[in-house]
């Protein structure tokens, strides 16, 4: 089946700095130690790794510097190198720049050039969007390997000035949720060891006519002082508790006819990584009865784009050995995307 079919070979990550546990957060932002313990219990995240320094407030890390690092790992860990790539594709709600698109940084920095590159703007499921992409190329006969990038430094956005015991809980939840990161994956026609072969894809928009869920500024001066209080990120949490479960059985519904799979043959299940909490929801909703989780997001927070990367990474580094198999769920909120993605080891 080579030239018909897609292989992962490759998953590998960034995470900037040292992990920021909830206690260092509570201590950061003047919490009572009560505000930890709830963190723990209804948002379920337990450390999280920041772009910035929180005394300061300072960047430490771009995505660039993030994604760079990632797909070095990538390409090694495929045995690959610059000159083996035929294009790069980045998924990311929160590039560097507006311009250079920060794919093209990237590229430069890993020594590509001569190549078709592609950044996506979108949440989590940019992610996936980039995997479909990539595919495509590859089917297409387009190309042979192409290096596949996803991340987010959320932090950016973050004020270390605010007061948290002020803020409403839709901001609250927003320091606590998430963390920063990359990720990357090397697509190729050809199986290499320890990969795992595509045997279902998708991403399908499916917000005609709803609210967003979540929103991210990009504000220019002028727009930042003509409205001084308009949130830089805002959330829909109740819409995202109602709909994102409901999305994912429909994901998987989906994947294991496309695949021709039953729940029962399912052996890890990659699920959508909001929070901790959310996330052990999911996975008992979709009840697979054999399926491990493989998750990310108690230690890595909510890293957006990263995501399934960090999970591909987990995967191919073990459980996803040959025969096994596995389906990934990505859902985004911002304006309702479904997607996924199935998986067999080679």
């Amino acid at each position: 089946m080579t030239g018909r079919d897609v292989h992962i070979l490759s998953a590998a990550s960034a995470l900037p700095g040292p992990a920021v546990d909830n206690a260092a957060l509570a201590r950061r932002f003047g919490m009572d130690p009560l505000w930890e313990q709830w963190v723990e219990a209804f948002i379920g995240t337990r450390s999280r790794h920041l772009a910035l320094d929180l005394e300061s407030g300072r960047i430490t890390s771009s995505l660039a510097d993030l994604a760079e690092e990632a797909g070095r790992r990538a390409l090694e860990a495929a045995g690959l190198t610059a000159a083996d790539v035929d294009a790069v594709v980045l998924g990311t709600a929160t590039p560097d720049r507006l311009m250079p698109a920060t794919v093209n940084i990237v590229a430069d920095r890993l020594g590509i050039d001569q190549v078709r590159t592609f950044q996506l703007q979108s949440g989590c499921s940019g992610a996936v969007q980039a995997l479909d992409v990539a595919r495509q190329i590859l089917l297409s006969g387009s190309g042979r390997r192409v290096l596949v990038l996803g991340g987010d430094v959320i932090a950016r956005f973050y004020d270390v000035t605010t007061d948290l015991k002020k803020a409403a809980p839709a901001e609250l939840v927003n320091y606590v949720l998430f963390g920063d990161a990359a990720g990357a994956a090397v697509l190729a026609t050809e199986p290499g060891p320890g990969s795992a072969r595509v045997r279902a894809l998708f991403t399908r928009l499916v917000g005609l006519g709803r609210e967003p869920g979540a929103v991210l500024e990009w504000f220019g001066p002028g727009e930042r002082e003509a409205d001084p209080d308009r949130p830089a990120a805002s959330e829909d949490y109740k819409a995202i508790e109602e709909h994102v479960p409901v999305m994912a059985e429909e994901v998987l519904a989906e994947l294991l006819d496309e695949a021709g799979w039953k729940p029962g043959d399912v052996d890890l299940l990659l699920p959508p990584q909001l929070s901790g909490r959310m996330t052990r929801l999911i996975s008992r909703r979709l009840a697979l009865p054999a399926a491990e989780d493989v998750s990310v997001v108690d230690d890595a927070g909510n890293s957006g784009n990263a995501i399934v990367f960090l999970q591909l990474e987990r995967a191919l580094a073990g459980p996803l050995g040959p025969g096994r198999r596995a389906v990934g769920i990505s859902i985004e909120s911002s304006k309702w995307i479904k997607s996924g993605f199935a998986l067999e080891g080679n």
